[in-house]
């Protein structure tokens, strides 16, 4: 991040620079009485040719005002402040955004209709996990979270902005979004100090290429979060767009179980995704987690859907139905808690995971759920992972690292497997918990493929002599969870 600071009422002929889908801080100094979190607006219009962005700003505290740029485009920008103080408006200057740095792509963004792809058109293939108040522990429990995320195999994570109020997951955060303390929170005024400590983790998951799936709202309250009035939430969604918007890796996510917030109504919802829809200059991602109910995804809003849904074989329905990327963000975890939810084995996560995935969705539903004596489960805290599914996880993103995967479909080809093609080019089966120990492969007539078997959950690949083409009959090991490739010859 590039940094630039200017007085009120200065003018920059040459602000600074910063690569492309990197962003720079500028920072103004104006009113601090009263409550400018509330009371002033602010920000500025980046303009390059043409091209107009209107990127809000925020009030940091001290009488610091911030704005942050992310440019998308290389070139010399220039730009206006806008406020509703005349002490912050009318202030100009420039940016040069310059080439990306090696190995960034830019936001995820969708490619239509079902897959995603980087800014600069890179495939994403989401593999993920759920730590949902992982930024809410203890600073060096949150450092391990970090270490432990370097080494795995995950590129998303969900994660909440306000702390959760649930079972293994009571403690009290460090720091809370707003001013105060519990039972007299000032909803109307941020804590800066919260805001750095939860940004820099955001950037830390950045620069490990991790996707931060923000989740905005959820139901698990103690504190009167999600209880707020409409102009509460309203200021909260600006704020919050306001000061992560410019980091790349960001999406929004606007609730864990909006179907459990009764205190929200569907036009609530619809409000929100309409303001973040209406602020957000980068345009992120944005999708809503379900219990039991579906937002209507259909909505223009929703760029994807965020399923939890134990049913992981109904992925290429919901394809069908909102004609946009699925995501199973949950589908039942690894553990051995009391609630059904979190008490799957690894090898039961690993076959929803490969289902989804072959039925044309996202497999980013891991979390973990194992007992231990300091409370410290991954779904909620983050910390260490104990199971068996995340090396598992990797072997998956592996599989798919080198297919054509925003080119593949789920086929029906008259068979009881799911299957997923590029037509003429690249198929897989699965066979799931069927085991059987002859296997009809059907494949094109014309060309020649290669075949690999593949053991998903002892991770070893196997290909078989020669080269296919048509009906051929072969031999598997008889036994569940087997994929089969074949990618034809050039």
């Amino acid at each position: 991040m590039a940094k630039a600071t200017l007085p009120a009422k200065a003018t920059a002929k040459k602000q600074g620079s910063t690569a492309l889908w990197d962003f720079i801080e500028i920072e103004f100094k104006g009113p601090s009485a009263r409550n400018p979190f509330a009371e002033v607006k602010f920000g500025a219009t980046f303009k390059l040719g043409a091209r107009e962005l209107k990127v809000p700003g925020f009030y940091d505290g001290n009488g610091v005002y911030k704005v942050r740029f992310m440019p998308d485009q290389t070139g010399d920008w220039t730009y206006t402040t806008y406020a509703t103080v005349s002490a912050l408006a009318g202030q100009t200057g420039a940016v040069t955004a310059t080439d990306a740095a090696k190995g960034v792509h830019g936001p995820v963004t969708v490619h239509p209709p079902y897959w995603f792809q980087y800014a600069d058109g890179t495939p994403f293939f989401p593999v993920g996990t759920t730590a949902y108040a992982w930024t809410h522990q203890p600073s060096k429990l949150q450092d391990k979270t970090v270490e432990i995320l370097k080494k795995g195999p995950f590129n998303k994570i969900r994660m909440c902005v306000f702390p959760k109020d649930y079972t293994y997951n009571k403690n009290e955060p460090e720091e809370y979004v707003y001013e105060g303390k519990p039972g007299s929170f000032d909803f109307t005024r941020f804590n800066p100090k919260y805001w750095a400590a939860f940004e820099k983790r955001i950037a830390q998951l950045r620069d490990l290429n991790i996707e931060a799936d923000i989740i905005i709202f959820h139901p698990y309250d103690r504190w009167g979060f999600a209880t707020m009035s409409a102009a509460q939430d309203d200021l909260y969604l600006e704020y919050l767009v306001a000061r992560i918007s410019a980091y790349r890796n960001v999406w929004w996510s606007f609730a864990n179980e909006w179907d459990l917030m009764k205190e929200k109504t569907t036009a609530d919802w619809d409000r929100y995704f309409k303001i973040v829809h209406a602020i957000d200059p980068y345009q992120h991602l944005r999708s809503v987690h379900n219990c039991r109910a579906f937002y209507d995804h259909n909505k223009a809003w929703v760029h994807h859907l965020s399923v939890q849904h134990s049913d992981v074989e109904r992925v290429d329905e919901w394809r069908t139905q909102y004609k946009k990327p699925v995501v199973i963000d949950e589908c039942c975890y690894e553990g051995e808690i009391q609630h059904n939810w979190g008490n799957i084995t690894g090898e039961e996560l690993m076959r929803r995971m490969w289902e989804t995935t072959m039925r044309g969705g996202y497999p980013t539903g891991h979390g973990e759920t194992y007992l231990n004596p300091d409370d410290v489960l991954w779904w909620a805290k983050g910390g260490i992972l104990r199971g068996t599914s995340p090396v598992r996880f990797q072997f998956l993103r592996d599989v798919f690292a080198d297919a054509p995967v925003n080119e593949l479909s789920p086929e029906k080809l008259g068979r009881m497997y799911p299957v997923l093609a590029k037509k003429d080019a690249w198929y897989m089966y699965y066979t799931g918990v069927r085991q059987p120990s002859i296997f009809d492969l059907e494949l094109p007539s014309e060309g020649e493929y290669v075949v690999d078997i593949i053991d998903t959950w002892n991770m070893k690949i196997d290909r078989l002599k020669g080269t296919f083409s048509g009906m051929t009959r072969f031999e598997l090991p008889g036994k569940p969870w087997i994929a089969i490739r074949a990618v034809r010859k050039k």
